[in-house]
């Protein structure tokens, strides 16, 4: 682990505009400097470089940070890798501190791992190339699969005998149970090999040819073999148990030999068996990984993501295919790649295809009938519509939803002029369903975001204003959910604590009142909960630091080493406008406005503080009298007598409350 103090010395010495200038033509603009987005394809550059404030940001794609997370962005690195890259560039020494002690176990076990899959990877290839049994039966097949031997090494192929044991020679050489086999429990293990119920070891892959996984820097983090005999008992393929080193859905098999061939390229083929790789790179075409037999996951969309915005999936022309096609299509929309399909001809996959054509031949196919997702979804679903209105009506919704999940907007409005035109149905009735099948998406994923894509959990709450409001809590009323007006209040006082939060708001008893700590008093007064994790982590930090000499919050959240904590930060920082814009003259006591001008954030600080909170009660208050009207509602329609007294002995309270927050606000609320 590298110390905070050396962190600090690199994040002191990366000026943001030399680090992105690396990357990124830079042209002065006013205090900033401006540039074309590398994150993102544009003409007219929204890229700002903020040298004072040391962070970037991207007004088109909406990508912030500093300068350790553009270099994380840029160079689809680690946090570490990044501040490694960055002390090597200004020449700062980095001495790691000693690690704990169950890091340093974790480290050594990640360490183990690698070592004893490496070298079960080398046995396997032993066994293929250099026994009777692995010439005889591994290397006859792939011969028969019509494999070259500079291909077969390539991707480091390899047989495990089904009597030779690895685990003997594992052993021999010194190797661990611990690491030998796996534990589910802690995911420690390769699990090259099992245990019966005896605890004696045996191996997983016996008689199946091996095909390694890579991660991207090259080191073999799993395994799938693949059974040559027949069997009713044995599953076609096995693959390497979940671990801290491999899990199925997150490996692209063939990514770590396509990567450069990728970026390249700028385009990325997907398939889905291993085979069908290892066949289109032979036959030429090395920008190609499969999916592993497994339906496509986002964390393999995003791997394709890190280095190219374009792919094509090549998937076989039986139904099967086609399902998997369609499966893929909409996860690639939605994060954002630019998708084509190919369908083979019937009876025809990727391996079987390759065998037959050379790489001009099969680029020639590609090219030839490759349709973008609206094409074939169009040729697709047609099929089956003939000239029933309803299907015809279905298709167009399935093509719109679509549409609806591409994040970039000119893309989905180039699409749904394409599809009126094919589906010869009026634009505006096509944009109209987009727009608002764009927005519940949106919604969907604000929520997700916001409560970590868990359910959220309702709770009662009842925020009130000082001297002015009473605290109601009865069984009988409902409970709240956060809803947008009250986010938005939430992280207004999120901006001001990470903007100001270490600056004096007033003396308390002798002391003195910052920012931060008034807004948490004032919060916890009034039961005022923050439920959102990394909102509810920037707080417990602040509290844990706000006091320490020359702490300043902003450039402390700024460069925290938390990704995500320092990704707010620079959210909250980057905004264009100050605060204060928010608000006109009728908003802000006159005493603080100058005629024909805007004050500071700084000139109005208390204010703002007391006026977000303000808002923020008013919210929680409002709300809370909508659901008990709903509740009244429901009372009533149940004849529930009771309930009906107990609500109306308590709306007056909010009633009450709510009116002495409008007059606290001047009666103009923003929410």
């Amino acid at each position: 682990m590298i110390p905070r103090e050396t962190t600090d010395r690199i994040f002191e010495a990366a000026k943001i505009e030399e680090v992105v200038g690396r990357y990124v033509t830079l042209k002065k603009r006013g205090a900033n400097l401006l540039g074309l987005c590398p994150f993102h394809h544009e003409k007219t550059g929204s890229f700002t470089v903020s040298p004072s404030k040391g962070i970037y940001k991207c007004f088109g794609c909406g990508k912030a940070g500093n300068a350790v997370g553009f270099v994380m962005e840029i160079e689809q690195c680690s946090y570490v890798e990044a501040l490694k890259n960055l002390a090597q560039i200004y020449h700062i020494t980095i001495e790691e501190r000693e690690l704990t002690q169950e890091e340093k176990q974790r480290q050594d076990d990640r360490e183990s791992m690698l070592i004893v899959n490496e070298f079960a990877g080398k046995w396997f290839q032993e066994q293929l190339w250099d026994t009777p049994e692995g010439i005889a039966v591994g290397m006859a097949y792939l011969r028969q699969r019509g494999l070259r031997d500079d291909v077969i090494k390539k991707f480091k192929l390899g047989y495990s005998p089904e009597k030779a044991k690895l685990w003997e020679s594992a052993k021999t050489a010194g190797y661990r149970d611990t690491y030998l086999a796996n534990n589910p429990d802690n995911q420690i293990g390769t699990g090259v090999c099992l245990k019966d119920e005896h605890g004696r070891l045996y191996d997983r892959f016996r008689g199946r040819v091996i095909f390694p996984f890579f991660s991207v820097s090259g080191k073999v983090t799993g395994f799938a073999g693949r059974l040559i005999k027949q069997s009713d008992k044995a599953g076609k393929y096995v693959n390497s148990p979940t671990s801290i080193l491999y899990e199925k859905k997150h490996e692209l098999y063939g990514f770590y030999q396509a990567k450069q061939a990728i970026k390249r390229e700028d385009c990325c083929y997907l398939v889905e068996g291993q085979l069908d790789v290892i066949q289109l790179v032979q036959s030429g075409i090395e920008n190609v990984v499969a999916s592993g037999g497994t339906s496509l996951t986002y964390p393999q969309i995003r791997l394709i993501h890190r280095f190219t915005e374009n792919a094509t999936i090549l998937y076989d022309g039986d139904n099967a295919g086609i399902k998997a096609a369609l499966r893929g299509i909409d996860m690639m929309l939605e994060e954002g790649i630019n998708v084509k399909v190919v369908l083979l001809p019937e009876g025809e996959d990727p391996d079987s295809f390759a065998r037959k054509h050379n790489a001009v031949e099969v680029l020639d196919y590609i090219h030839t009938y490759q349709r973008d997702f609206i094409q074939f979804k169009t040729q697709l679903l047609s099929e089956d519509v003939g000239n029933d209105p309803m299907k015809r009506a279905e298709m167009i919704n399935q093509i719109v939803q679509s549409i609806a999940v591409i994040p970039d907007m000119i893309k989905r409005q180039v699409y749904v002029k394409d599809c009126a035109t094919r589906l010869q149905i009026q634009e505006d009735v096509l944009l109209k369903k987009v727009v608002e099948l764009r927005k519940q998406y949106v919604e969907e994923q604000k929520k997700k975001k916001a409560y970590g894509e868990q359910k959220v959990v309702a709770q009662e709450e009842l925020a009130t204003a000082e001297d002015t409001t009473k605290t109601i809590q009865s069984p009988s009323l409902p409970t709240l959910t956060n809803l947008s007006n009250k986010e938005r209040n939430i992280q207004n006082i999120i901006q001001l604590i990470v903007r100001y939060g270490e600056k004096p708001l007033f003396e308390y008893m002798g002391n003195v009142m910052l920012v931060g700590e008034y807004i948490i008093r004032e919060l916890a007064k009034d039961n005022i909960e923050i439920t959102d994790p990394l909102y509810r982590l920037l707080l417990d930090e602040y509290s844990a630091h706000c006091h320490e000499t020359n702490w300043v919050a902003a450039s402390y959240f700024q460069f925290h080493p938390n990704v995500a904590l320092s990704q707010l930060a620079v959210e909250m920082l980057a905004d264009k406008y100050q605060l204060s814009r928010m608000y006109s003259r009728q908003t802000i006591s006159e005493n603080v406005v100058r005629e024909g001008t805007i004050p500071s954030d700084l000139d109005i600080l208390p204010e703002l503080v007391e006026r977000f909170l303000l808002e923020l009660k008013y919210t929680i208050v409002n709300e809370r009298i909508d659901a008990v009207q709903e509740l009244l509602k429901e009372a009533q329609s149940r004849g529930d007598w009771q309930l009906q007294r107990t609500i109306l002995e308590q709306q007056p309270i909010l009633f009450e409350i709510r009116q002495q927050l409008c007059k606290a606000l001047g009666n103009r609320v923003i929410i």
